[in-house]
């Protein structure tokens, strides 16, 4: 109706292309209908919801520091009670020196333990336990130095690994009273699903 009372529009309109015609259209025809963009935004608003859950799922981590250590004679080792440090989600969980998986997944693990010990060379071992099958996922090996009275040295060592539900991890160091530091920016574990 816009255009009967102001033909001079009309006439604009006309000389523009085929193009712009329609793009005019196009913007005019969706402020018409204001209940096609309610709907839009409401579809938005689902999708966005749905991709955040996505997200969160896929981001659950467990980042855990040192408590205490427990000699143990007859393994010849020594294994690290946890706490968590921080964590997102509820697919692991912790309790005393295992790392419980609910949720299996595919998950990037990640350990250091700090060394102050008179042996040549130290390290850990991080185990996966399951159904009665032990797997060593990792081992992390550091020579100590020698000429100081007091040797320090940390161990680092990361994998990607599938861990199935039920599975459980530790961490020991294969030698009986081994000397570590147990603060929580030296020692740690960690694991997140990928």
């Amino acid at each position: 109706s816009g255009y009967h009372r102001f033909p001079e529009r009309q006439t604009h309109a006309a000389g523009r292309d085929k193009r712009d015609a329609t793009s005019c259209y196009k913007v005019s025809g969706y402020h018409r209908f204001p209940e096609r963009q309610t709907h839009a935004a409401g579809r938005d608003k689902r999708d966005v919801t749905k991709q955040r859950k996505r997200r969160e799922k896929r981001h659950t981590f467990l980042h855990l520091v040192p408590v205490s250590s427990q000699s143990y004679n007859g393994h010849d080792s020594t294994v690290v009670s946890w706490a968590v440090g921080q964590s997102r989600g509820q697919g692991l969980q912790v309790s005393a020196d295992t790392v419980t998986v609910e949720a299996e997944g595919t998950y990037f693990i990640y350990s250091q333990v700090l060394y102050i010990d008179t042996t040549w060379v130290m390290g850990h071992v991080i185990t996966k336990r399951l159904k009665g099958a032990e797997t060593k996922l990792m081992k992390c090996l550091k020579s100590m130095p020698s000429n100081v009275s007091q040797p320090l040295n940390t161990c680092y060592t990361a994998g990607i690994y599938f861990l199935e539900s039920g599975s459980t991890l530790t961490l020991s160091v294969p030698r009986k009273s081994a000397e570590l530091i147990l603060t929580a920016h030296t020692t740690f574990m960690g694991l997140f699903n990928i």
